[in-house]
Protein backbone atom coordinates (compact mmCIF):
# COMPACT_ATOMS: atom_id res chain seq x y z
CA UNK A 1 0.00 0.00 0.00
CA UNK A 2 1.07 3.29 -0.97
CA UNK A 3 0.50 6.32 1.65
CA UNK A 4 -0.40 8.50 -1.88
CA UNK A 5 -2.28 6.61 -4.02
CA UNK A 6 -2.95 7.88 -7.68
CA UNK A 7 -5.39 10.74 -7.87
CA UNK A 8 -7.60 8.18 -10.01
CA UNK A 9 -8.13 5.59 -7.48
CA UNK A 10 -9.10 7.84 -4.78
CA UNK A 11 -12.86 7.44 -3.70
CA UNK A 12 -14.45 10.61 -2.06
CA UNK A 13 -17.47 9.06 -0.60
CA UNK A 14 -18.77 9.51 2.56
CA UNK A 15 -15.18 10.61 4.57
CA UNK A 16 -14.26 14.20 3.74
CA UNK A 17 -10.52 13.50 2.71
CA UNK A 18 -9.79 11.11 -0.76
CA UNK A 19 -8.97 7.57 -0.05
CA UNK A 20 -7.86 4.82 -2.07
CA UNK A 21 -10.23 1.50 -1.92
CA UNK A 22 -7.76 0.18 0.81
CA UNK A 23 -8.64 3.19 3.37
CA UNK A 24 -12.04 3.47 2.44
CA UNK A 25 -12.35 -0.21 3.70
CA UNK A 26 -10.62 0.57 6.27
CA UNK A 27 -12.47 4.01 7.31
CA UNK A 28 -15.62 1.98 7.17
CA UNK A 29 -14.30 -0.53 9.09
CA UNK A 30 -13.55 2.00 12.07
CA UNK A 31 -17.53 3.07 11.25
CA UNK A 32 -18.37 -0.42 12.15
CA UNK A 33 -16.80 -0.44 15.28
CA UNK A 34 -18.40 2.59 16.26
CA UNK A 35 -21.63 1.33 14.58
CA UNK A 36 -21.73 -2.34 16.51
CA UNK A 37 -19.59 -1.64 19.74
CA UNK A 38 -20.26 2.17 20.75
CA UNK A 39 -23.91 1.92 19.78
CA UNK A 40 -24.12 5.31 17.75
CA UNK A 41 -25.79 6.20 14.02
CA UNK A 42 -23.44 5.21 11.09
CA UNK A 43 -23.50 9.25 10.93
CA UNK A 44 -22.30 9.76 13.79
CA UNK A 45 -19.36 7.37 13.43
CA UNK A 46 -18.19 9.01 9.84
CA UNK A 47 -18.78 12.28 11.62
CA UNK A 48 -16.42 11.44 14.35
CA UNK A 49 -13.92 10.07 12.08
CA UNK A 50 -13.59 12.87 9.66
CA UNK A 51 -13.63 15.65 12.59
CA UNK A 52 -10.36 13.64 13.80
CA UNK A 53 -8.84 12.24 10.79
CA UNK A 54 -10.21 14.69 7.86
CA UNK A 55 -8.48 17.63 9.05
CA UNK A 56 -5.10 18.53 7.78
CA UNK A 57 -3.01 18.08 10.29
CA UNK A 58 -3.89 14.42 11.01
CA UNK A 59 -3.85 13.64 6.95
CA UNK A 60 -0.60 15.13 6.33
CA UNK A 61 1.10 12.18 8.20
CA UNK A 62 -0.68 9.78 6.03
CA UNK A 63 -3.44 7.41 6.37
CA UNK A 64 -1.20 4.66 5.46
CA UNK A 65 0.09 4.32 8.48
CA UNK A 66 -3.38 3.90 10.20
CA UNK A 67 -3.36 0.16 8.79
CA UNK A 68 -0.61 -0.95 10.99
CA UNK A 69 -3.20 -0.95 13.86
CA UNK A 70 -6.92 -2.70 14.06
CA UNK A 71 -9.69 -0.11 13.22
CA UNK A 72 -10.38 -0.07 17.07
CA UNK A 73 -7.31 1.42 18.48
CA UNK A 74 -8.25 4.54 15.95
CA UNK A 75 -12.51 4.51 16.04
CA UNK A 76 -12.16 4.16 19.77
CA UNK A 77 -10.17 7.92 19.94
CA UNK A 78 -12.83 9.47 18.13
CA UNK A 79 -15.46 8.35 20.68
CA UNK A 80 -13.77 8.03 24.40
CA UNK A 81 -11.51 9.79 25.78
CA UNK A 82 -8.55 8.56 28.33
CA UNK A 83 -9.64 6.88 31.30
CA UNK A 84 -7.83 8.18 34.83
CA UNK A 85 -4.80 6.18 33.95
CA UNK A 86 -4.51 7.80 30.42
CA UNK A 87 -5.40 4.75 28.47
CA UNK A 88 -7.72 4.54 25.58
CA UNK A 89 -9.40 0.78 24.75
CA UNK A 90 -6.83 -0.63 21.70
CA UNK A 91 -9.69 -3.63 20.40
CA UNK A 92 -7.42 -6.12 22.21
CA UNK A 93 -9.11 -8.03 24.25
CA UNK A 94 -6.29 -8.67 27.04
CA UNK A 95 -5.18 -5.03 26.43
CA UNK A 96 -8.94 -3.73 26.77
CA UNK A 97 -9.29 -6.41 29.87
CA UNK A 98 -9.32 -4.05 32.49
CA UNK A 99 -10.45 -0.71 31.09
CA UNK A 100 -14.25 -0.48 32.02
CA UNK A 101 -15.86 1.02 28.39
CA UNK A 102 -19.36 2.59 30.86
CA UNK A 103 -16.49 4.52 32.54
CA UNK A 104 -14.97 6.26 30.04
CA UNK A 105 -15.24 10.07 29.01
CA UNK A 106 -17.10 10.33 25.74
CA UNK A 107 -15.51 13.24 23.62
CA UNK A 108 -18.24 15.51 22.35
CA UNK A 109 -19.39 14.73 19.06
CA UNK A 110 -18.80 17.31 16.10
CA UNK A 111 -21.71 19.89 15.79
CA UNK A 112 -24.14 19.22 12.99
CA UNK A 113 -23.84 21.93 11.21
CA UNK A 114 -20.08 21.35 10.41
CA UNK A 115 -19.46 19.72 7.22
CA UNK A 116 -17.95 16.45 8.99
CA UNK A 117 -21.52 15.05 8.87
CA UNK A 118 -21.70 13.57 5.36
CA UNK A 119 -24.38 11.06 5.95
CA UNK A 120 -28.03 11.61 7.14
CA UNK A 121 -29.00 9.97 10.49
Amino acid sequence: MTSEPAHEDLDRTEFVLPLDEEMLAYFREMADVLVERVGISRAEAVARINATYGAGESAAWGVGLMAHELPEFWAYGTYYSPDHRDRLPIGDPTADADIDFSKLPVRPAPPKASPFWTLEE
